[in-house]
């Protein structure tokens, strides 16, 4: 039976990690390696590790050097045929979620399979604010800073091992930067899947004020340029225009889409 590792990173994480640990533990599929990397928390989250051990596959407890060198440790560890990795603020949104993608990537051959991440307040869990739609995603809307949500993003090993690690000298965007990596180059086989697969709570390290914003895109700028994709600050930033009907409850048009051949038509007359 085919095996698939999650894998999540933490670092004093006390308040979420529980609620991310049961979301797994609760997955109706039977072949799962959980792999948790803890960088010497301490504020409760080892005692909390230490009730649920026996569900954990994997378990490191050493300091490391931010969240990519604690991912990367994450890797090494893996041995299933698909991979993904789900935060310690993050929660899958059903307990069939691992079995969906299993089907869908074995059935369809899938190299990747993209799902979408629901945003919600810290005080009302069950209330969705915000749908990061991966739907939008291209290979050619890396340059302009667009990415498949990083929580719903499910690998086949093999692809893996072609990317390699992840640079860990990014502080916020080296999720950004292994995509990239992905995607640009050798396209792989991969499709999206319209539903709402994990859940995430508002204020990680990625959505935690103007300062986070500031430093995540001359990260995005820096690891296009690194891959040899050509940006600059106004494609990054002009994704944000679009993003705002990541907040309205009606039909949406691919405005992203649609300024992409805009751009393209008038790069031709």
């Amino acid at each position: 039976m085919l095996k698939v590792s999650i894998i999540t990173v933490c670092f004093n994480s006390a308040s979420t990690l529980e609620r991310a640990l049961r979301s797994v533990i609760e997955q109706d599929w039977p072949n799962i390696e959980y792999i948790v990397i803890d960088g010497a928390s301490n504020d409760g989250t080892q005692h909390i590790l230490e009730r649920f051990r026996s569900h954990v596959t994997h378990l490191v407890i050493e300091p490391d050097h931010g969240i990519y060198d604690g991912m990367n440790k994450g890797l090494a560890k893996a041995t299933g045929e698909i991979i993904c990795f789900l935060n310690a603020d993050d929660h899958y949104a059903s307990s069939g979620i691992i079995s969906q993608v299993v089907e869908e990537m074995t059935d369809k051959g899938l190299d990747a399979l993209l799902g979408d991440v629901g945003f919600f307040q810290k005080d009302n869990p069950t209330r969705i604010t915000r749908r990061y739609r991966s739907d939008r995603f291209r290979s050619e809307r890396l340059a302009w800073g667009w990415m498949p949500a990083h929580p719903a993003f499910f690998l086949r090993k093999e692809l893996v091992q072609r990317v390699g690690q992840f640079n860990s000298s990014y502080r916020i965007a080296g999720d950004f930067e292994y995509i990239v990596r992905v995607f640009h180059g050798k396209t792989p086989v991969y499709q999206h899947k319209p539903e709402v697969m994990v859940l995430m709570q508002v204020g990680g390290v990625s959505t935690n004020g103007w300062r986070s914003k500031i430093l995540l895109n001359r990260e995005v700028i820096r690891a296009c340029k690194e891959n040899g994709l050509r940006t600059n600050w106004f494609m990054v930033l002009s994704k944000y225009v679009w993003k705002v009907q990541e907040l309205l409850p009606i039909e949406r048009i691919d405005w992203a889409g649609l300024w992409l051949r805009v751009s393209r038509a008038k790069s031709r007359n």
